[in-house]
């Protein structure tokens, strides 16, 4: 089996205890990259949860070769477009609140993840 290799967009509360730990207990599943518009906790974060790389760009993380599925953490207002960068770039992504998301968005290129 293909490992799983996360990113999250996001890196806050929601992903501190719930998720971000959650991704390096399952088989096959490692964190390898955080991402937060403030570098400084983005680095926090990844020290304190044993995360190799952290951005505080989202296309950075999205464009990391080594990133393979991205989880996307952030309020509402950036699902759609993370979500749509994401897929754009072939990576598998779980969006937090799909239901946030308009119906079809997904479908543009032909593809969806939800």
């Amino acid at each position: 089996m293909k490992e799983i290799k996360w990113g999250i967009i996001g890196c806050g509360d929601v992903t501190e205890i719930k998720s971000g730990p959650a991704f390096n207990k399952v088989p096959n599943s490692s964190l390898v990259a955080v991402m937060r518009r403030d570098a400084e906790k983005a680095r926090d974060y990844a020290l304190r949860h044993n995360v190799p790389r952290w951005y505080a760009s989202a296309e950075k993380l999205i464009n990391d070769p080594e990133v393979n599925a991205i989880y996307i953490a952030t309020p509402p207002l950036q699902h759609e477009e993370y979500t749509l960068l994401s897929l754009a770039a072939g990576k598998t992504c779980l969006c937090r609140k799909t239901d946030d998301i308009k119906y079809g968005i997904g479908f543009k290129n032909g593809k969806c993840s939800s």
